[in-house]
């Protein structure tokens, strides 16, 4: 996996081999960015990466002049890498190890950017309980949440919904808060 722009373009990173995640290939990550950066000042937003896994899409916000950010995983070894990589390249990323659902249950912070990669194991009705709470707990009144998913997953039916990008077996689904709009 690679840094694709930002202070660190073009770094590789490369994660141990036993962590259990897929990382968000670098062709849908540059997609992601490319959007992105149509609409955003990336010192001026917070973002929220859930099962954030190698941590690519933090480390891609943060070399990108992204200040606030929060990367939540469950798994111990991930928050590991994500805290020696950001040491490593002197970035502030703040990590969380913690169910994601555990997570946002004590969280009151709002974000302008929310990005979820959950295992493709993940069921319609999961997602459909982590975007209504998304929507209107965490969201702030501009904001975005995307969810990288499997492209045979259909999310156009849950609230929020606006459009689908596909990248070869992955999807992006982008997400807002229509009532705050």
């Amino acid at each position: 996996m690679r840094i694709i722009s930002g202070i660190h373009k073009g770094r590789k990173i490369t994660p141990p081999k036993n962590l259990p995640v897929r990382p968000t290939t670098d062709r849908t990550k540059e997609a992601l960015f490319n959007i992105l950066n149509n609409f955003y000042k990336w010192n001026d937003i917070s973002v929220l990466d859930l099962f954030s896994g190698t941590g690519s899409i933090s480390l891609e916000f943060a070399s990108r002049g992204v200040k606030h950010i929060k990367s939540v995983d469950q798994n111990r070894n991930c928050i590991s890498f994500i805290n020696n990589t950001s040491y490593i390249l002197d970035l502030s990323i703040v990590t969380i190890k913690s169910k994601v659902l555990d997570f946002l249950d004590s969280n009151s912070n709002k974000f302008n950017i929310i990005f979820l990669d959950p295992p493709y194991t993940y069921k319609l009705e999961e997602y459909k309980k982590i975007l209504e709470k998304l929507l209107f707990s965490n969201l702030s009144e501009d904001g975005l949440i995307i969810v990288e998913h499997y492209n045979r997953l259909k999310l156009n039916n849950i609230s929020g919904f606006e459009e689908i990008r596909k990248y070869g077996s992955n999807s992006l689904s982008f997400f807002r808060n229509k009532a705050g709009r």
